[in-house]
């Protein structure tokens, strides 16, 4: 939330939380929303996760304000009183993405209170929803570029790919964009 500029990385992980709570913070700090935009312009891999794919978005309403996002992804969300989804949840890949082959299944689990509003193509979601959720009530994982951002939060020994994808498609980004760094 201090920091002016994103650090020169080769993938990120936004994880999951409560950026309603830090809402001000996070939207006043233009400048690092600016350099995270940048990056992914770029093809920078990111992983977002809840917290992460609200950040991701173009703005959260908590009650009667609205804080503008990153505006990496073309997505609104409205923060409600009660939980929108809560449990176990149960994917399986049915969508191209940067980090996880087709028919690839994944365990995790959602709680959220916020819901995604304003958002085209949702036909091109990643995961088809086996058990939870997710964005719509049956599919979850929001792709642009080399982002991959999903209300569900995976569960590292249950999803043992998820680590392999994320360092996979860092290799690659750091191949094409910083030639001559060692892998």
């Amino acid at each position: 939330m201090q920091d002016k500029e994103l650090p020169s990385i080769d993938a990120l992980y936004i994880g999951g939380g409560f950026p309603e709570t830090q809402a001000t913070e996070l939207a006043g700090n233009v400048s690092f929303s600016r350099s995270l935009r940048t990056a992914v312009e770029k093809g920078l891999p990111v992983y977002a996760e809840c917290g992460g794919l609200i950040y991701l978005g173009k703005s959260l309403q908590v009650g009667d304000e609205i804080y503008p996002m990153t505006s990496v992804l073309p997505a609104d969300f409205i923060l409600e009183k009660k939980p929108q989804a809560h449990g176990y949840t149960q994917l399986v890949i049915t969508g191209s993405n940067p980090f996880f082959e087709m028919s690839c299944k994944l365990k995790g689990h959602e709680f959220h209170y916020s819901r995604i509003v304003n958002i085209k193509d949702l036909d091109d979601l990643a995961f088809s929803m086996q058990r939870g959720h997710g964005i719509d009530g049956s599919h979850d994982g929001i792709v642009y570029k080399n982002v991959l951002a999903t209300y569900t939060h995976l569960h590292a020994q249950g999803s043992p790919l998820w680590a392999q994808g994320i360092v996979k498609k860092a290799r690659e980004y750091r191949m094409i964009s910083k030639p001559g760094v060692r892998r």
